[in-house]
């Protein structure tokens, strides 16, 4: 993932509201005036929300004759997921690595006869 990709997709996520507007859209896809219908924000402000989830990738708007349905777009979502698991697993093995130096200090400790 790039790195404006991934500020991009960091910097939409970081709002309440459009965390909301995605979980909503998770559920399927929305007009602005149905993902608009639980905040207490005007529509004209969940449009600018919205347009910082579509460039962040993270919604498409489609036409259905009127409307202009909001879906969801994963992958954004998947690629930080990607980058999270890689700084899960670096700490994951540090984990392991300390539990292997706190159980020898253990074995030491019993070696010696000293127990706390």
């Amino acid at each position: 993932m790039n790195t404006d990709r991934l500020d991009a997709t960091f910097s939409a996520l970081a709002d309440p509201t459009r965390r909301a507007i995605l979980l909503r859209l998770a559920r399927g896809e929305a007009t602005v005036t149905e993902l608009a219908r639980p905040f207490a924000i005007s529509q004209p402000a969940i449009s600018k929300h919205l347009k910082v989830l579509e460039r962040a990738g993270l919604i498409s708007r489609g036409r259905d004759a009127q409307r202009r349905p909001c879906r969801l777009e994963a992958a954004p979502l998947g690629e930080i997921a990607g980058w999270v698991e890689r700084y899960r697993q670096h700490w994951e093995e540090r984990f392991q690595r300390l539990d292997g130096v706190l159980e020898g200090l253990k074995h030491e400790e019993k070696r010696h006869g000293r127990k706390k």
